[in-house]
Formats: structure tokens, sequence, C-alpha cells
């Protein structure tokens, strides 16, 4: 990319939708903080769920939607086509992989339902999940057993209650990778979806030794990876040899919305018959001619009229991350928040954290909110009480503390999980453990105060 020097602003003004190269960026911190488009007291420790990407980024987006508006033809038949030949080239470098093993889609939910709808199924064939795997991803897996006519795999799920060490994770998932029932692993298959870290809690699994068991045990893995590139280094799937890669461009790695990887090797290409949509370069039946090249890479380089911008903005979100310093440099200051981080919001909360070890920590830290605990000795939350207590979380913190961190329950108790980025600093954990405090002291007073009919717990 070519160096960007400073757009037209007054001299007393510093802009940020634009840098110089040869100009070293701010330090990490608030300093940093006015390349991206947050509202000046928003407090963002939420990066994990929707990424933000950069003004730079945002304002090569608009430059693209308007060189596709000067000649659309032109743009949508010819100009794209090498732009996102280089973005597809640039990301699958950074995930270890043959270029032509890599395309782009919308996000992550999109690629795994690609690849499970693709996928022949045999009655007795499994297909399964785990009791943290994305709720979308879950209800996909769900779908495709569910089907009204067969052939269709029977749905199963591998519980994982954290904190676990990665010797317990590998070995509860090796004991669940052939369960009972119809399946014979001489004519089934078993395709099990693995994340590489969990959304919640915000965890870090052992992934590659898990497509290790896999192979050991003939079972299909699919990786999804939706948190993992721009936060996980050194992923090289060429070397970990899943069977599917997924991950979103737009969290992690500060790409426009949405904008996700799928990686299928060389070997499997085959098992993927149709992008989805099916696009004009689908070509397997025998009555339209075949494709010259990567069918593959082809059926997905044009599956209808959609904005291209997400996808082409990875080459420019690469260029911005090299001059923050690059991958290393990134993850180190994002982890090392979210241990430090963590540790504070704990104490400001008088709680603990879910991962003291740092084993499970990349970027994301779960923290307990000062909430009631369940125990064996008897239940706490209701499912109404758990969603009037999500949706409480939601609102205050967004109206009335102007901030957000995901909450979710798990293992009987509310958590929090912070995603640290260049931008944050010890003080917005400080502030948000301020609003949970204040917040779960509102709900302790109100929600859980309530009292069914009968004199128990609402």
């Amino acid at each position: 990319m070519a160096t960007i020097t400073a757009s037209q602003a007054p001299p007393d003004k510093q802009s940020y939708d634009t840098y110089d190269i040869n100009v070293k960026p701010p330090p990490f911190g608030h300093a940093i903080k006015p390349y991206w488009a947050f509202d000046p007291a928003y407090i963002n420790l939420n990066h994990g769920s929707y990424g933000s990407a950069p003004l730079p980024v945002l304002f090569k987006c608009a430059e693209l939607s308007t060189l596709s508006e000067r000649n659309p033809d032109l743009f949508h038949r010819i100009s794209y086509i090498p732009l996102l030949k280089d973005a597809r080239k640039r990301v699958a470098d950074v995930i270890g992989a043959d270029h032509d093993e890599v395309v782009l889609v919308p996000n992550a939910t999109h690629a795994i339902n690609t690849v499970l709808r693709n996928l022949e199924w045999r009655e007795g064939d499994v297909l399964m999940g785990a009791s943290t795997t994305y709720g979308a991803v879950l209800r996909s897996i769900q779908y495709v057993s569910d089907r009204s006519e067969p052939p269709r795999p029977v749905a199963h799920t591998v519980t994982y209650t954290f904190p676990m060490t990665y010797a317990e994770i590998v070995d509860t998932f090796r004991a669940h990778s052939v369960p009972s029932g119809t399946y014979t692993a001489k004519k089934n298959k078993f395709v099990a979806v693995i994340d590489s870290l969990v959304a919640n809690p915000g965890v870090l699994l052992p992934w590659k030794q898990l497509v290790q068991v896999c192979k050991e045990e003939g079972v299909w893995s699919i990786i999804d990876g939706a948190h993992s590139i721009g936060q996980e280094t050194n992923i090289r799937v060429g070397q970990a040899k899943p069977d599917f890669f997924v991950s979103n461009c737009h969290k992690w790695l500060y790409s426009k919305r949405g904008c996700a990887l799928l990686y299928v090797p060389y070997r499997n290409q085959h098992l993927i018959k149709s992008s989805i949509p099916t696009s004009h370069g689908y070509a397997l039946s025998s009555n339209i001619p075949s494709i010259e090249g990567n069918s593959f890479v082809q059926q997905h380089e044009w599956t209808g009229t959609v904005d291209l911008a997400p996808f082409l903005s990875v080459s420019a979100a690469l260029d911005f991350r090299q001059w923050l310093g690059g991958e290393a440099i990134i993850n180190d200051y994002c982890h090392q928040l979210a241990m430090k981080g963590g540790k504070r919001l704990a104490e400001v909360m008088q709680t603990n954290v879910l991962d003291d070890t740092g084993e499970l920590t990349l970027n994301m830290t779960n923290v307990l909110l000062p909430l009631p605990v369940e125990t064996n000795e008897g239940e706490i939350y209701t499912s109404a009480t758990l969603n009037e207590i999500n949706n409480t979380l939601r609102d205050k913190l967004l109206f009335d503390w102007n901030t957000y961190a995901a909450h979710y329950f798990h293992a009987g108790g509310w958590w929090c999980r912070c995603s640290a980025q260049v931008w944050n600093e010890i003080s917005d954990f400080e502030y948000v453990g301020a609003a949970f405090n204040a917040i779960c002291k509102e709900i302790k007073n109100t929600i859980l105060t309530k009292k069914d009919k009968t004199g128990g717990a609402f």
C-alpha cells in the first residue's frame, strides 16, 4: 500500500482517517483511540462481539465504494478481482495456508453453514458441537439433524464447564468423540465442530491437540475460529491440518463488517460442491461446462451483487496493523492488558477471574459478576430471571453507563467477558467494574428479591 499522507485537515487539528507509514504511531492506550470512530465518552470493552474497523480502513472502504459507483460494470466485472485476490492472499498468509485454499464470506456462521450444508450425510452419521458452541452454530448443527427427510446426522454435544485444564478438555473431548448408537466407524462419518476460542466464556481451547485427536479417532474437524485471526498468533492451519477452518476478519483483524475467511485444504475442496448461495461458478453437473482453474475459489468470487468493500478492506486492515507494529506487538499489549485488567476488575468487584493461570486467556478475560452463584443446594435463577437480568445488564450498561462488556451465565454464575484492545487502559476496566457493581446491586435489590406465589425465589 502506498504511503498515506495527512488529509486536508486544518494545520492545528490532526486527522485520524489517514496516517503516514513513515511516522511512528501514538502509544497504545487512550492516545491511539482517536483512530477509531468511537463516541469519545464510550468505554468499549466488547471488541470481540462485532469488531471495530479503524478510520483509515473505513476511509479506504469509502474509496472502494466510490470507485464501484463511478463505473459499476467495470468494478464488478473486472476491477475487484485482483483486489479480492490480494485480500485472500494476505489473509491466507496470516493463517499459514495456500492462497487458493482460502475464500472470503460474510461471517463465520455463514462459513460453517457452507461446510455443513455441502457435506453428504448418511443415516447414522454424527455431528457434534459443545455446550459452549456459539448459539447460531449450535442451532445450525441441530437444523441439519432436524431435516424432515433422511439422510441426516445425529446431533451430539460435549459439555465443558470452565475453568478446565487443557488436559481435562482433551480427555473430555476424546471421551465423547465416539458416541454409542447407530454410528459405526466403517460406514458412517463423525464430524466435530470445535472452537479455537470459545465466545462465552472467552477462553482459548487446545484446538490443535483436539484436531490431532480427531485424526487418531477418524473424526472430521471443523474449527470455528471466529475469534482467532487477529487475536491468535501462529495459527498455521497448514501444519495443524484441520479439515476446515473459519474465522471472522471483522472481529480482531480490523476489517469492515462483515468479512470472514473459509479455509478448505485442497484435499477437501471436492466436498464443497457449491458456494452458499450457489453462484454462476457452479459447474459440477455434467450438463454445465467445467470451470478452468480452481472451482472452489471461482464459485466464491461472485455469489450475487453485494457490497465487496468488507472483503477488500482486509488489505487495508493488515496495512494498518503493520503500521501499529504488527501482530506480535499488538497481541502482546492486548494479552498483558487482558491479564492485568481482569485482575483489577476482579478487585473492583471483589470477585475472581475465571482463568488465573493465563492458560486459557489470549485477549479476552472473564470475571465473575457480584451476583449469587448457584450450587448443588438449589436453583437461584429461572429462565425468566436469566432473561430479565441479561436485558437489565445490557440496557443499563449501554444507556446509563455508556460502556459495554459481554455478559453471560455459565456454571451457575454470571460472568463478564472483557476484550482488551490497543485503545484500552486499566482505567477502562475500573470504570466497567463500577458500572457492574451498581447494576448488580440494583438487580439484587429488585429482580432477585421478587417472590413467586409460593414464596420461593423468582
